[in-house]
């Protein structure tokens, strides 16, 4: 599905009724808008505030308007090696019922559940990206 960034209301709203199941990878080149996307998301879902990139801490945590925990973001770009994902936990967020989405999947193969979805993010020029779901 090709878009651009004022279309991103729509694509969010067709990946949350097409995923199946609440943990979602991001994949794509860095710049390819994987961020942008997860924040168009969390703003569907009913997220407070803005979302941003959790590069450094590698984790953020998102709440509904109602301060209810909507879910997290990570950010595995700078890890080392899988074992450090595990250092902090992340079974416990992937098992948590939360929304959880995840840039850099390659990252931490071990860790991410079957059934997520898997989102693939091309860059086609400057203003456009094209989506596709798979495996």
């Amino acid at each position: 599905m090709m878009y651009s960034e004022k279309e991103l209301p729509e694509v969010a709203k067709k990946i949350v009724a097409s995923a199946k199941s609440k943990v979602i990878c991001f994949h794509g080149l860095m710049g390819a808008g994987k961020t942008t996307l997860i924040k168009a998301l969390v703003k569907e879902l009913g997220g407070a505030g803005n979302a941003n990139s959790p590069t450094f801490g590698i984790v953020n945590e998102y709440h509904t308007t109602t301060n209810e925990l909507l879910g997290y973001h990570f950010d595995f770009y700078r890890l080392e090696n899988e074992e450090e994902a595990l250092d902090f936990g992340v079974e416990e967020y992937l098992y948590s019922g939360a929304w959880v989405f995840i840039e850099w999947p390659e990252k931490v193969p071990s860790y991410i559940p079957e059934d997520c979805t898997n989102l693939f993010i091309e860059i086609v020029d400057h203003k456009t990206r094209n989506i596709t779901f798979g495996k």
